[in-house]
């Protein structure tokens, strides 16, 4: 088995390994180290060769973002092709995958970069306070009303408001802001003045609005003016080949903000680390990361594994079959891809199988999709 080391300089840790580091890890050479051109001292990742080829300068222009996945590279090249825009953006994913990064990324290659970038986190804010905070107020217009507040709208006239968690907006503010995305005008609360603002709207949700449109908890006029151009981030564990470069950052991070001098992290750490499902995605990551960090008092990272649930996850309690292992590995697979079985994006693809043998593994092990949910052919 041949391993590599990866070294990430001082001057970037914000953002990725340089050009010949990842060729080195991609090519898996048997050289044991690698000079680092910084003065400083680097941190040095013992782990398999994980990224992909060609990977060099795929995050240049996007400060922040560290991959090198296909997935998110994906990702990367619908932001710079809808950024140029006006278009609203809706930004689906998990939580913790780093949608406000998104959102900022197509601010940032807009021609709105250098006008106001607004955030609101509609789940976050009370539901008396939401529509003031959208649209502001005059003074007196309600109890507590002592001075006129301008809201988020307002405040991005020109740029960008980014709306997080829209989903979690209540039905009677969604016909106003239905109003807004179309008209590009509104009302202050407490006022009959008509305010018009210049706004692009980028949203972001991890929930299935569709679904809430279904069930009436979300209006469709609303949902289809907000989907005009949708960005799938993908699950951290839809980007294993990631979880190394966003470690080695984490770790420079953390280090650098305690004083500590952490120059390695053990292959053991790493392999943990990739075969873990992180359903908190990138955000909890980062908190396992800053936790190991504190933890740690040599110069190699020391994580605790053994106490963690990343470790009960992997640990097998009882010895299990063949049959039962491929049956979990599949089923586990169909849920990823919500019983999407063909497609370039399907079950079968990411299993490295062909359709037909996919579904006969599923009518060998007794995997039925009447008793789950609906599977989806594409």
């Amino acid at each position: 088995m041949i391993w590599g080391n990866a070294v990430l300089s001082e001057d970037q840790c914000n953002v990725e390994m340089d050009a010949s580091e990842r060729k080195y890890l991609a090519d898996r050479l048997t050289a044991p180290t690698r000079k680092c051109t910084s003065s400083t001292s680097p941190i040095s990742i013992e782990s398999r060769s994980h990224q992909p080829k060609g990977t060099e300068g795929v995050n240049d222009d996007f400060e922040g973002i560290i991959g090198a996945s296909l997935g998110l590279k994906s990702v990367l090249g619908l932001v710079r092709t809808v950024a140029p825009t006006n278009s609203t953006v809706l930004i689906e994913g998990e939580t913790g995958t780093g949608k406000e990064l998104i959102a900022r990324a197509i601010h940032e290659h807009s021609a709105r970069r250098h006008r106001p970038f607004v955030r609101l986190n509609c789940a976050a804010i009370p539901l008396g306070l939401l529509e003031s905070e959208l649209f502001g107020h005059e003074r007196g217009a309600f109890t507590g009303a002592v001075a006129r507040k301008l809201g988020r709208f307002e405040s991005a006239n020109g740029g960008t408001l980014f709306l997080d968690e829209i989903g979690d907006i209540p039905l009677e503010l969604q016909t106003k802001l239905l109003r807004v995305l179309q008209e590009q005008e509104f009302e202050r609360l407490g006022s009959t003045q008509t305010i018009r603002v210049d706004v692009r709207l980028v949203a972001a949700t991890n929930r299935d609005l569709a679904a809430l449109v279904s069930t009436k908890q979300f209006r469709s006029d609303l949902y289809y003016r907000l989907n005009v151009f949708p960005v799938s981030v993908p699950a951290l564990r839809d980007r294993p080949e990631d979880i190394p470069l966003l470690a080695m950052h984490f770790v420079k991070t953390f280090a650098g903000q305690m004083g500590k001098h952490i120059d390695k992290v053990p292959t053991a750490v790493i392999e943990a680390l990739i075969n873990y499902s992180w359903p908190g995605n990138i955000r909890e990551l980062q908190n396992f990361i800053e936790r190991s960090v504190i933890l740690t008092s040599g110069n190699a990272l020391r994580p605790p594994l053994a106490d963690s649930k990343i470790t009960n996850e992997l640990k097998c309690l009882e010895p299990i079959t063949l049959a039962d292992a491929e049956r979990d590995h599949i089923l586990k697979t169909l849920e990823q891809t919500r019983w999407v079985v063909s497609g370039p994006n399907g079950a079968a693809a990411r299993l490295g199988v062909k359709r037909s043998t996919l579904y006969f593994r599923m009518q060998k092990l007794s995997i039925d999709r009447a008793n789950r949910n609906a599977a989806r052919v594409q």
